[in-house]
């Protein structure tokens, strides 16, 4: 008999609510209060700007951060957790960790140097501006970071424990499990694919009380020919002898470009012309494929071959010469909705030319450049200024990380019974529904999409959950 009511386990949907990015929930229980992924709100202003307010919850009331995964949008707001109170310790994944850390860094180094620039060039509207963390803040973050090994119940107090189950997605990708008393909860956490050139196929749950499940493409399939669409892009961008750019992610994205890239090369698919990798952050995310083999499909000699025929750039005076040169090219660049990173030095010199492509190979989040672009944008604004797009955009769909919809509902097929409650997260609000709506189809199970800031207790009844 458990000491710990339904009435009193609360979840609170901090971020990723209604929208695809921000992922934070709050778990409030009598023994502890738990916040599972710490992510960074990107994209719309509106979204932007939740990162400076307060949460609505004591961040020294929170006792323990569990992380799904290493993405921003899931841990780029522990360093102002951190700055707000926090003192807990922060469970993931060893790769997860890893990630995290080369992730932090990058963001923290990214602000200063925005805000540094935009102070020098005055065109941001604070006087001065300052980035919302920096190095410091990273580093006081960084001491907290405590490796968990996957597949094994660890105990958070006498009746609550978490469990870590590989997810595919990205390298340490994991869904959570949590058990709260006679309750299991479980967070998906990013769902991987089942065919992925890196990652191996995600596990699926068997038991879930509660679920929170994420829909980035819950509303559509990933077209099965994605590789040779690929192909079919590449040629006829570099028949015009002009230079391919592609925002990547420099976590799992960037590595996947550069192997199935390399192997095209090197089956004479594509032509053979030099391609470069741009993305300091992308290049310490290789040295995490290496030490943690198990993880991964990737075999170490491929790794090694691959990365001495593609090109890293590793300064920036590099990356300015780069850009500058005439030569028919490929280059990877961070980052991979063009909101930030080496990418956009590169954008300076091609969008004008309709000789250059602008490739997207990933989730474009609302408000980015990315999202911009692919929507049609004649100009985006750059450091300050607007400038004309004139390269051909295209959108390589196929590419994602993220399971679609079909994905999504295989996902759920091992869950012996159907949940009390299910609530879609991680998606924009015409995938939510599209998903909501297939798992209906599909298992005649209701779903609810949570708005942001929602409290919801478990001895709730489904009536009672507002279902949007």
């Amino acid at each position: 008999m458990s000491s710990i009511n339904t009435s009193e386990i609360k979840i609170q949907f901090l971020g990723a609510a209604g929208t695809v990015t921000g992922s934070k929930y709050l778990i409030q229980t009598p023994l502890k209060n738990i916040l599972v992924d710490c992510g960074m709100f990107q994209g719309l202003k509106e979204l932007r700007l939740l990162n400076w307010n307060s949460l609505p919850v004591d961040a020294a009331e929170i006792d323990l951060v569990l992380l799904t995964h290493g993405h921003l949008d899931h841990t780029g707001y522990l360093p102002r957790l951190v700055k707000g109170g926090f003192s807990g310790q922060i469970f993931g994944t060893q790769p997860t960790l890893e990630i995290t850390k080369i992730i932090l860094q990058d963001s923290a180094r990214i602000q200063e140097e925005d805000a540094e620039r935009a102070n020098e060039e005055g065109f941001s509207k604070h006087k001065p501006a300052i980035p919302l963390y920096g190095l410091e803040d990273v580093e006081k973050t960084l001491v907290l970071l405590r490796p968990q090994a996957p597949d094994k119940w660890i105990e958070i107090d006498k009746e609550i424990y978490c469990r870590f189950r590989y997810n595919g997605h990205i390298i340490g990708a994991t869904f959570i499990e949590l058990k709260i008393g006679t309750k299991t909860i479980v967070f998906s956490g990013d769902i991987g694919r089942e065919k992925d050139l890196l990652m191996y196929p995600p596990q699926k749950p068997e038991t879930a009380d509660v679920l929170l499940i994420e829909a980035t493409y819950g509303d559509r399939m990933h077209p099965e020919n994605g590789e040779e669409a690929l192909v079919a892009i590449i040629n006829k961008a570099l028949a015009a002898q002009g230079t391919i750019i592609i925002p990547s992610f420099a976590v799992e994205r960037t590595q996947t470009l550069m192997y199935l890239l390399w192997k095209l090369k090197k089956k004479g698919t594509i032509p053979d012309i030099p391609i470069y990798m741009d993305s300091p952050m992308g290049t310490n995310v290789l040295d995490v494929f290496r030490n943690n083999p198990s993880w991964h499909k990737l075999p170490l000699d491929d790794c090694n071959e691959m990365c001495n025929d593609i090109r890293l750039i590793r300064t920036i005076q590099e990356t300015y010469a780069l850009a500058k040169s005439d030569h028919s090219k490929i280059i990877i660049a961070g980052s991979g909705m063009a909101s930030g990173g080496r990418v956009l030095t590169y954008f300076l010199q091609y969008l004008g030319k309709t000789s250059s492509t602008i490739l997207l190979v990933g989730y474009q989040a609302e408000g980015t450049r990315g999202r911009a672009l692919l929507e049609g944008a004649t100009e985006v604004k750059l450091f300050g200024k607007m400038y004309p797009v004139k390269a051909t955009i295209i959108n390589a769909e196929g590419l994602s990380s993220h399971a679609d919809q079909r994905g999504l509902i295989g996902w759920l097929s091992k869950l012996a019974s159907a949940p009390e409650k299910i609530f879609i997260v991680h998606a924009e609000q015409t995938s939510a529904e599209g998903l909501r709506d297939k798992i209906k189809e599909v298992y005649n199970w209701n779903a609810a999409i949570p708005q942001l800031n929602q409290v919801i207790t478990l001895q709730e009844t489904k009536a009672q959950i507002k279902i949007r």
